[in-house]
């Protein structure tokens, strides 16, 4: 007996496909899209662009500190203070944009890159930054695994507001909406002092001697330089005036992206595709929003593709729009002022322990 058929013989009954499963058409609605991107070189690296940006942007730090130099003893320092806050923001984006391996086709040069922007240049940790925020791409908004609704002064779910709500405490967490902005004041410093408690307590982290000396001698120089040009009361004001905008601008930036969209549970089992677009938010605008924001304001096109350099996210938002809208699923984007608008309203709905604040398209998108 052969393995052919043969002639006149019956040939063996055809096996039925396989029934696709839900979890196996998921993967494919996402793959269709990666494939689309590809096709289109969105995730070719600019290296030339973050060369040239980055550059830049070293000369703007090094313009602002002359300036500072030639006021000296001026309370005009302060909108130097507001313009360094600027600079710094920027260095911070690239120094995002690199740790997610955007700008250079070798990793090593990616990586160290972003050390040094983050920890040398803005004075954040580069192995803290990574450790958060990795977790955050990987579970955006979801319960006991997003680092970033976890807050000590801020309540992100119904449970942690039902635990805070006697005393003053209470009080505030019912009014925890209209405090948001005046607290993203103290962003700034809140990243710098986090990433040095973790750097000095995580003792496996990976070149945390090397990232402690760099954050320590960016640290001291700049306290040095900053009292050496100025005297003690203009030089304090400097330093508040510094750290309280750059920590608004940050804040400011990351804030409308995640904030007053779906919470997810712990053990919610959620597709790649929809677990990024669903629990992230885009925020309208042109070329200044695109530069205050660093790009982040393609929230969405960046979750789903991090490796993507920030200048291609704008020519991807149309592909993922039209991807989105062909499977059902909901894309959110709104303007600026409004997001800031619904943070403040989910906040505040939260702050009163309110169940299910915002109604979770999760269920009837996963069930389709």
């Amino acid at each position: 007996m052969t393995a052919t058929t043969l002639e006149g013989s019956t040939p063996p009954p055809a096996r039925e496909p396989r029934p696709e499963r839900a979890r196996d058409r998921q993967v494919s609605v996402y793959a269709e899209l990666s494939q689309q991107v590809k096709d289109a070189g969105l995730l070719d690296r600019r290296s030339r662009w973050y060369v040239v940006m980055i550059a830049l942007t070293a000369l703007a730090f090094i313009a602002t500190w002359a300036g500072i130099v030639a006021l000296g003893d001026s309370w005009w320092q302060l909108g130097m203070a507001v313009v360094l806050s600027l600079v710094l923001t920027q260095f911070a984006f690239f120094g995002h944009d690199t740790a997610h391996r955007q700008a250079f086709g070798s990793h090593a040069v990616n990586e160290w890159s972003a050390r040094v922007l983050s920890c040398g240049i803005t004075g954040i940790g580069y192995g803290w930054w990574m450790q958060k925020h990795n977790r955050h791409h990987n579970a955006p908004n979801q319960m006991g695994k997003d680092p970033d609704i976890v807050s000590e002064v801020l309540a992100f779910t119904p449970d942690d507001a039902a635990e805070r709500m006697t005393g003053l405490r209470g009080w505030f967490t019912r009014h925890q909406g209209w405090a948001f902005f005046p607290l993203l004041g103290f962003e700034g410093t809140a990243l710098h002092a986090n990433s040095i408690a973790t750097l000095v307590r995580e003792k496996t982290m990976p070149r945390r001697r090397l990232e402690l000396a760099i954050i320590a001698v960016r640290l001291v120089a700049y306290v040095v330089a900053v009292f050496l040009i100025m005297p003690p009361l203009l030089g304090v004001a400097f330093i508040v005036v510094q750290q309280a905008v750059f920590g608004l601008l940050m804040g400011g930036s990351f804030a409308p992206n995640h904030k007053g969209m779906p919470i997810v549970p712990k053990n919610a089992k959620v597709d790649f595709l929809r677990r990024q677009v669903l629990m992230s938010r885009n925020i309208r605008g042109g070329r200044v929003t695109d530069f205050m924001m660093g790009g982040l304001n393609y929230q969405i096109e960046h979750h789903l593709f991090p490796s993507m350099p920030r200048p291609n996210l704008k020519k991807a938002q149309p592909l993922v729009r039209a991807h989105c809208a062909k499977h059902g699923i909901s894309y959110t984007e709104t303007s600026l002022v409004g997001s800031y608008r619904a943070v403040v309203r989910y906040l505040n709905r939260v702050g009163i322990a309110e169940r299910d604040p915002f109604t979770c398209p999760l269920v009837a998108s996963v069930r389709n």
